[in-house]
């Protein structure tokens, strides 16, 4: 017997390693489950590679299951050595418990929480945090061998460059939590990225040995998501692409989807977006007969953004985007013109009133006095939005926006910001 769900799952190249790929099959096609992922709060803001996994998760809630979403205010205070060639540094309480908030408020924007079967939040400092020193390795230091964790990849891939205690017991924490979830609700499957296969095995080796002979828990990964041309995912110009508005604005996030090549465009709406085989394989026709209209792009930003953001950001990106396209900045708030200019070329001058042609030279707007005057008088200019073509303009306090900053434009696509001081 077949299931759908693992069907889909294998088409969008969502599983790397299973633990009983058979298993699992039956299980799903016998009952409706309960399965976690965990967010270790190490920032107080995920960011998109952190989410496919959840996304997962979310797949799993629309086939009728029911995802646990595990914030680790304990994991998060030792640090997982996975993926790592050195010690996380600490953070203290306030700061876990600060991430942890921040994490809980993104969750609620991917997960249906008001269902029959609605995601349930937890928090494994509930449990590992009132464990004395002794319960923990009375009850569970004394479950699994050293040989054995000596072998997960995770350790032994930091013995030569050094590893503390705390870090070197993280698996088997993770393994505390996948027991506890399995007695407190039932919960037999966990999903993680590549790199959690380590975790997610030492938990299973932890209900093993706690529980009867029959009893049945599984393991699933996420491939790690690259580009085509082998260059790290997730990262824009500026750098991490958060699901926070205040660390990446909707529009920047956007616009990063919209940017995506069309090598990966189509991997990547089967990995993030919730459309389904249908739709996926329509826009790959386009991509290969009528690749200059990106309709896949945009579908892929317009479905990323819309989920992270709402409705509202959405459209407020496009409005940036398609004002920025048309040059016609006057469309814009001064709030989207900041968003819209942050990371395009600055200068910072005084508030002192110019000319426009002394003023463009001096902001490195034209070369020189000469190409300034012909690029006013030829309506290359444009302060604001607003063009300029009188040689004689005074610029000043009224091209200020809030007596801050400027947006001078010199052709088509050549912004420059004024920030003034």
């Amino acid at each position: 017997m077949t299931n759908a769900l693992l069907e889909d799952l294998s088409w969008r190249g969502l599983i790397y390693q299973q633990t009983d790929a058979d298993g699992l099959k039956d299980l799903l096609n016998n009952e409706k489950i309960s399965l976690y992922c965990g967010v270790d709060p190490t920032a107080d803001s995920m960011h998109i590679g952190h989410i496919v996994p959840l996304l997962t998760l979310r797949r799993f809630q629309l086939h009728g299951h029911r995802p646990i979403l595990l914030v680790g205010g304990a994991t998060g205070m030792v640090g997982d050595p996975s993926g790592r060639s050195e010690e996380r540094v600490l953070q203290t309480t306030e700061q876990i418990d600060k991430n942890v908030q921040g994490i809980k408020a993104q969750m609620e924007r991917i997960f249906d929480f008001n269902t029959e079967n609605g995601a349930k939040m937890v928090n494994n400092h509930d449990w590992i945090g009132p464990m004395s020193v002794i319960e923990f390795l009375r009850d569970f230091g004394k479950l699994i061998n050293i040989n054995y964790m000596l072998g997960k990849d995770s350790i032994a891939s930091r013995l030569d460059s050094g590893l503390s205690f705390t870090e070197f017991a993280y698996t088997l924490i993770q393994g505390i939590d996948f027991n506890h979830l399995f007695n407190t609700y039932n919960c037999k499957v966990q999903v993680g990225g590549s790199d959690q296969w380590g975790n997610i095995t030492t938990g299973l080796e932890v209900i093993r040995k706690t529980h009867e002979e029959e009893t049945k828990a599984f393991g699933i990964t996420i491939p790690l998501v690259t580009k085509a041309d082998g260059t790290k995912f997730g990262k824009s110009a500026s750098g991490a692409v958060w699901l926070d508005a205040k660390k990446t604005s909707p529009y920047e996030f956007y616009q990063f989807w919209i940017n995506t090549a069309d090598a990966d465009v189509i991997k990547y709406m089967k990995i993030f977006t919730f459309l389904d085989r249908s739709e996926i394989e329509a826009l790959a026709v386009t991509v290969e007969n009528e690749p200059h209209l990106r309709k896949a792009q945009t579908t892929l930003a317009e479905e990323m953004t819309r989920l992270i953001h709402g409705q509202e950001a959405l459209e407020q990106a496009i409005r940036i985007s398609r004002a920025l396209f048309s040059g016609n900045l006057k469309e814009l708030t001064v709030d989207e013109m900041k968003d819209a200019f942050k990371d395009v070329p600055s200068v910072e001058m005084s508030k002192d009133e110019k000319s426009i042609v002394d003023f463009i030279v001096e902001a490195s707007v034209s070369p020189s006095k000469r190409q300034a005057r012909e690029d006013v008088a030829n309506g290359a200019i444009s302060i604001n939005g607003e063009k300029v073509t009188d040689i004689a303009y005074v610029v000043g306090k009224a091209d200020r926006l809030e007596d801050e900053f400027m947006i001078v434009r010199r052709g088509k696509k050549n912004y420059k910001m004024i920030k003034f001081v």
